[in-house]
């Protein structure tokens, strides 16, 4: 099975869940999920005078698992805002390269921002993670789910295109 590329019309079901689950954990369900990130440089005479830029947010089905007897809907609602925390950083990233100005630096300039943004997501998703206690905190679930939705209306103009 191929990854499942976001978009704003797609929630993810128990059904794209296709690893095995861990026996040995305490965890009903792992989202893998993340951003992919290419770039094209372009130069006259030896002079860079431009760049394309693309950046996907996917989810891996067969990395991802989950515990049927022990999963609800409540939990699915979780691991869906974690594959929709990725987004949200590739919407900052596509944002933060919009207004980047071409010069010699462009390289170093657009692997700096990779490296910061994906150092940026995985601190979210850990904080997602403690915060809610892994969806227990049922109060603290709903404020990141309501965080979330702002923050990628906020950032609309650089969502995913399908």
């Amino acid at each position: 099975m191929s990854n499942i590329r976001w978009n704003d019309t797609l929630q993810l079901s128990w059904q794209n869940f296709k690893d095995q689950p861990d026996p040995n954990t305490d965890v009903v369900a792992i989202t893998a999920s993340g951003m992919t990130f290419q770039y094209s440089i372009k130069k006259s005479n030896n002079i860079i005078v431009g760049f394309t830029s693309n950046i996907e947010t996917n989810f891996y089905p067969e990395k991802s698992w989950y515990k049927p007897e022990r999963a609800n809907a409540h939990i699915l609602s979780h691991e869906q805002l974690h594959f929709d925390i990725t987004e949200l950083h590739a919407r900052r990233f596509r944002q933060q390269i919009s207004k980047l100005i071409v010069s010699k630096n462009l390289p170093k300039n657009l692997d700096m921002l990779h490296n910061q943004i994906q150092n940026d997501l995985k601190n979210m998703q850990d904080l997602y993670d403690t915060e809610t206690d892994y969806s227990r905190q049922i109060e603290a679930q709903v404020k990141w789910q309501k965080q979330i939705a702002l923050e990628l209306s906020n950032l609309s103009n650089f969502k995913s295109s399908n």
